[in-house]
């Protein structure tokens, strides 16, 4: 699959559906309390993005997957599948969401603690949403996708903390998975240079000890094989003339 560049017209489409994601995100947060379950927060979620946005959440059968968001507590990597699990005080947990809104997607994903998290909890939530940061800030046509991964391993390992490799962003747009593949390691000044117009998300998942994963027996659920702590965030991000811009905040609000 060749790199898509976007129009201005698609653009614009993409910003709508990043806003609309993050909008989710932001209904859902007061929600994550203990005692809900994962189960709760996808049909809450699922509600709000069809009958409020008139959006389709776009996880749900997607390959099989059977809910509307990924919810992925504590060890869990990614993909988490919502149901019966309660939520604690001390949990960590990851929300994906991804909404197509006339025909194009938004793709973002928080950490929320719930109640106080332990130490570990906070710093390695801390250092993906500060990997995610810096990888976003060096987003300009002619870097390459390896400064991307660099600047996210270099991070991440000076605190102590792991990179997952086994899955990584990706391009979007009109596709869920597009090409090319955002790795969150790598060398710099390798890879493919950003241009104007790619679309991709960032979303380092950091792990509290080693970095080896494990696909449980669902298909989907990815979970720490040490049963370390494990942390990400996303946004989806326009390359632009001269620098990029995070299409999955609400106007005005920072990422």
């Amino acid at each position: 699959m060749a790199i898509s560049i976007k129009t201005d017209a698609q653009i614009q489409k993409m910003r709508v559906a990043g806003r609309l994601a993050a909008s989710v995100l932001d209904m859902i947060e007061p929600h994550v309390t203990a005692g809900i379950t994962t189960g709760e927060l996808d049909s809450i979620c699922h509600d709000y993005i069809v009958d409020k946005l008139d959006a389709i959440p776009a996880p749900l059968n997607y390959k099989g997957f059977p809910k509307s968001i990924c919810t992925s507590v504590n060890h869990v990597v990614c993909h988490g599948i919502p149901g019966n699990k309660k939520l604690k005080i001390g949990d960590i947990i990851n929300i994906d969401i991804t909404v197509i809104k006339d025909g194009f997607h938004g793709d973002t994903s928080r950490m929320f603690y719930v109640a106080a998290p332990s130490i570990l909890g906070k710093r390695v939530s801390q250092t993906s949403y500060e990997c995610l940061r810096r990888a976003i800030e060096i987003v300009r046509p002619g870097i390459r996708l390896g400064d991307i991964g660099h600047v996210v391993q270099s991070y991440a390992e000076s605190q102590g903390f792991s990179v997952v490799r086994e899955y990584c962003g990706h391009g979007i747009g009109q596709e869920f998975h597009e090409d090319p593949q955002v790795l969150h390691y790598g060398k710099p000044d390798t890879g493919t240079e950003l241009v104007p117009g790619m679309t991709f998300t960032i979303e380092p998942m950091i792990n509290a000890g080693r970095r080896e994963t494990k696909l449980l027996a669902d298909g989907w659920t990815v979970v720490t094989r040490d049963h370390s702590l494990s942390a990400q965030w996303e946004h989806t991000i326009l390359v632009t003339d001269h620098s990029h811009e995070v299409l999955t905040v609400n106007s005005g609000a920072a990422i």
